[in-house]
């Protein structure tokens, strides 16, 4: 386990018993292991690119989630599929794929109204069918990874997953670096566009284009990350139809590193 605080160590250590327990969990004690269970205990999250979303900001992400049907790629231990399905309409189906088999044996414990696939994102078996909205905090920057999204062969493992999640769905949501979206918050409030070569690679190749989100501030959950602070923000894209092509669109990596890059970190769940 990475060096905790002793409070730290403690929260985990109760979240564990939870765990434990030959029951299922109340929704207060599900809500406790998804805020204290601590990611670094496995050993590769960092080498995963894996921080999992605070539960406030994971809410702020299912605000912009519609639909009936919702896939969660890099699922994490499923906040951001329990936001979905606490905050959505009733009888919503949440499909989880994460490819850590502790992250899916906590996530069925925490979030056990969602199916949970243990698989890598790009290798996703066959009929998964069609979802209204993916939605992803996925691993950032330079992550290791095991194949390419349909279209883009950039150093970005967001934008992988972004397109990966465009032959599934027909809307996604995203929770991404800042720098990775055209849209920065303005000093004079808002939005301004600024594209850099690698985004622009992305859509070039994609023809995705992200759109910013109903105006919510992430900048207030900065410091209740987990050993990271990222500066992220929440992103909308559109994919319509494209979603729902036949053919796989994943393709194996041949070159993940193109060239420095973003430092190996990331987010998941």
């Amino acid at each position: 386990m990475a060096k905790l605080t002793r409070q730290q160590a403690t929260l985990h250590l109760a979240a564990c018993e939870l765990l434990a327990l030959d029951r299922e969990l109340t929704p207060d004690e599900r809500l406790f292991v998804l805020d204290y269970w601590q990611e670094s205990s496995t050993g590769t999250n960092t080498l995963d690119g894996a921080f999992f979303t605070p539960w406030g900001l994971a809410v702020d992400v299912a605000v912009e989630v519609t639909g009936h049907r919702i896939i969660d790629l890099c699922a994490g231990i499923g906040a951001l599929a329990s936001a979905c399905l606490t905050y959505g309409p009733r009888g919503r189906e949440v499909v989880c794929v994460e490819r850590n088999p502790r992250y899916v044996e906590i996530g069925r414990k925490v979030v056990p109204d969602a199916t949970w696939i243990q698989a890598d994102v790009f290798h996703l078996p066959d009929g998964l069918g069609r979802f209204d909205t993916a939605v992803s905090n996925p691993p950032y920057g330079a992550t290791t990874r095991s194949g390419n999204g349909p279209g883009y062969r950039g150093r970005r493992f967001e934008y992988h997953v972004i397109a990966v999640a465009s032959r599934f769905a027909a809307h996604g949501v995203f929770l991404i670096p800042q720098e990775s979206t055209p849209l920065r918050p303005s000093e004079t409030g808002g939005f301004t566009t600024v594209e850099d070569d690698e985004f622009r690679r992305f859509t070039t190749g994609t023809g995705i284009r992200l759109e910013t989100n109903c105006g919510l501030d992430t900048s207030s959950y900065l410091y209740e990350w987990r050993g990271v602070a990222p500066r992220t923000e929440i992103v909308l894209a559109t994919f319509g139809t494209r979603g729902f092509a036949p053919a796989p669109g994943v393709l194996p990596a041949t070159d993940t590193s193109e060239g420095p890059g973003l430092l190996p970190m990331g987010a998941a769940g």
